[in-house]
């Protein structure tokens, strides 16, 4: 008795036992790392200050940009001068206050352009964006 075998045409069944394989020994793995995974660790978490520092921080600065480039401080008309000396002003304080820019949506941005380098020219960091209001 011979057992006839067909090799020409491509094979129509997958040998499955190399991923039974791997599977037993993944799970076999598994099996093994799991209660190691289990122990629990003492983490040493900081506790909450029940008296919290007080906190001096200033009210943010207004600075309003209208579509023409007019400037406003906390709603003052200003011109570029006035507000290199504002700014000045601010730059000599030990805690600089945040300047918070509203410009319009119609401003060109070389005003805006124009403030912020104002604003870095007297070494200012706290410079926030916020809507027109």
């Amino acid at each position: 008795m011979s057992f006839s075998t067909n090799t020409s045409g491509p094979m129509s069944e997958i040998n499955v036992t190399p991923l039974v394989d791997v599977m037993l020994v993944l799970l076999i793995i598994f099996m093994i790392t799991a209660p190691v995974l289990a122990h629990k660790i003492k983490v040493d978490l900081p506790q909450p200050n029940p008296n919290p520092p007080p906190s001096n921080i200033q009210d943010p600065i207004h600075l309003k940009i209208d579509q023409g480039g007019g400037l406003y401080w906390n709603d003052t008309p200003v011109d570029e001068l006035g507000l290199k000396a504002q700014l000045a002003v601010i730059a000599q304080q030990p805690e600089q206050p945040e300047i918070q820019i509203s410009a319009a949506d119609a401003v060109a941005y070389e005003y805006v352009a124009r403030v912020l380098a104002d604003a870095k020219s007297y070494n200012l960091t706290k410079i926030g964006f916020s809507e027109v209001n």
